[in-house]
């Protein structure tokens, strides 16, 4: 019997033109069909327990009951549900959204501010559809209407992503030597995605005491997010925490973000110091910031001193870089598929045979701070 793709999907939002809208570029998708909808939290709950979708696209400010109530009592009764916030980006909506991650939110997508918009913006139909497919599965015998069979096209400049084929639950990886026991990095790079802010948060907790080394991360946000990302990484974790700004220093001891919208690479200043530089160059794997870029700007200065950790995320965004840094002598380790939300950009690096470790957020930083600390 065939197998094809199919992605179930239940979209929430009070205004029935946007639901409208979202559900028909979802359905545009081969594979992804809309099995319900609601207009806010309560109905939203009732329509889950009945459909059981394979993700949920929740928005945050809805009447009866809020995006974030209905979050908070639908992951107390199903841990595993799959929910992306989908509102407009203000400060206070990106709190908010932050606040939904840490309550096991798998994502957050900025919903264009206006129904022409949300009709006429390739990036939010790009985002929303590949987000939705990540969360999919494979299923036996002919797809329900209106879904039909996924065809990848032969397309040279599709998405990185939608090239990177994941393995099956259980194939092997080939793991390369850990450092030998006096091996020190002289910098730590993370590089995450869809679920990161968890996993960023589980990562860095045994290393809030790290002081002899500068950290730098890349995560794939917006703009307004990454400074409020920052914020809540050292809150959760106590580890010192910027946003990173034109010209600053880099500097041990101290975590280095990079901000929405641009890369963020490392150049020497007129002086000689290491500085930070948000380059507005193009996306890079269809991301920006991007982790690769982050990655080269490293080697020229650090070369095989570099500790690099690709946790959570869809697509295959740092496994370039990371390549590049194997190559220079330097190590790789990446978070497992188990606790993964998406194990595209860790899974990449894994079964391509580059990471000496993987393991949980927690377990890494853990293995991390035994090398660092």
């Amino acid at each position: 019997m065939t197998e094809n793709f199919l992605a179930r999907v239940m979209v929430v939002d009070d205004s029935a033109v946007i639901r409208g809208m979202i559900t028909r570029i979802l359905e545009s998708s081969p594979g992804i069909q809309v099995v319900a909808s609601a207009q806010n939290g309560e109905i939203a709950l009732n329509q889950y327990n009945k459909h059981k979708p394979d993700v949920v696209i929740l928005d945050i400010e809805m009447p009866v009951m809020d995006g974030i109530t209905a979050l908070g009592l639908l992951m107390k009764t199903n841990p595993d549900a799959k929910v992306v916030m989908c509102s407009t980006l203000t400060l206070q909506n990106a709190e908010i959204s932050l606040r939904a991650m840490e309550l096991g939110a798998v994502d957050y997508i900025p919903k264009p501010t206006s129904t022409s918009e949300i009709n006429s913006s390739a990036g939010f139909h790009d985002r929303i559809i590949t987000l939705v497919r990540s969360f999919g599965k494979m299923v036996k015998g002919p797809l329900p209407t209106p879904a039909r069979a996924l065809t990848v096209p032969a397309n040279p400049d599709a998405p990185e992503r939608a090239k990177f084929v994941l393995p099956p639950p259980g194939t092997p990886i080939t793991l390369r030597a850990e450092p030998v026991a006096l091996w020190r990095p002289r910098i730590l790079a993370v590089g995450s995605s869809t679920g990161g802010p968890q996993a960023l948060f589980e990562f860095f907790k045994p290393l809030k005491d790290i002081k002899n080394i500068p950290v730098v991360i890349t995560q794939h946000m917006p703009p307004t997010f990454t400074a409020l990302l920052a914020q809540h990484i050292k809150m959760h974790t106590g580890l010192e925490c910027v946003e990173a700004a034109e010209g600053m220093p880099l500097l041990p001891g101290r975590a280095h973000l990079a901000r929405g919208g641009m890369h963020m690479t490392l150049q020497k200043n007129p002086a000689g110091q290491l500085c930070l530089h948000l380059d507005d160059g193009p996306p890079e794997n269809f991301c920006k910031p991007a982790v690769d870029p982050m990655l080269r700007s490293l080697l020229p200065h650090y070369a095989r001193d570099i500790l690099t950790v690709i946790l959570t995320g869809m697509g295959a965004d740092g496994m370039l870089g990371s390549k590049a840094v194997v190559e220079a002598g330097a190590y790789v380790a990446a978070q497992d598929q188990a606790s993964s939300i998406v194990w595209g950009m860790p899974g990449a690096v894994a079964t391509q045979g580059l990471c000496c470790k993987v393991a949980t957020p927690r377990e890494l930083g853990a293995w991390v701070a035994k090398k660092v600390l």
